[in-house]
């Protein structure tokens, strides 16, 4: 029964990706960088992270939703349907709002309701985080991805005098 939910969800997303690209991202461009060239980044930075991200999982880089990628990375969420549900919770909670995040939230919890918890663990994650969902992580390609992410994560990080 899950696998026609998901197989579902897998449908709506096709329909809606690119509509969602059109009208929510209109005014954003696409990155200047392909897949080869993020794996040239130096090897500790968030673009070869990146790019090592796009190769494990056989992904393209699709445009304008290259961010998306990069919250896959910090948040440590995965790429299943669940997972990609549980992220929208988190980026709820980390302060984003929009019809297509709405949208994607309702129709998951109604689809896979059986995540709830991991679901309400995400939002509460996203809410103890930085707000980073309006951040431009192109230019951050060349920054160390730890440290990147344990500021995000609100960690202390070690500063070598």
């Amino acid at each position: 029964m899950k696998k026609i939910r998901v197989r579902f969800l897998l449908f709506v997303y096709e329909k809606t990706q690119k509509l969602y690209r059109t009208y929510f991202k209109k005014k954003k461009r696409q990155w200047q960088f392909t897949e080869k060239q993020l794996l040239e980044f130096r090897e500790d930075s968030l673009g070869r992270k990146l790019g090592e991200f796009y190769k494990k999982h056989g992904f393209s880089m699709i445009p304008k939703m290259e961010n998306h990628d990069v919250h896959h990375l910090i948040t440590g969420c995965g790429t299943n349907f669940e997972d990609e549900i549980a992220m929208q919770y988190l980026l709820l909670g980390n302060g984003k709002i929009n019809a297509h995040l709405l949208a994607a939230i309702l129709l998951g919890t109604l689809l896979l309701p059986e995540y709830i918890k991991i679901y309400i663990k995400a939002y509460r994650k996203g809410r103890h985080m930085r707000a980073f969902h309006e951040w431009d992580f192109e230019s951050l390609l060349w920054q160390d991805f730890q440290h990147l992410k344990d500021f995000i994560q609100q960690k202390e990080t070690v500063v070598l005098h």
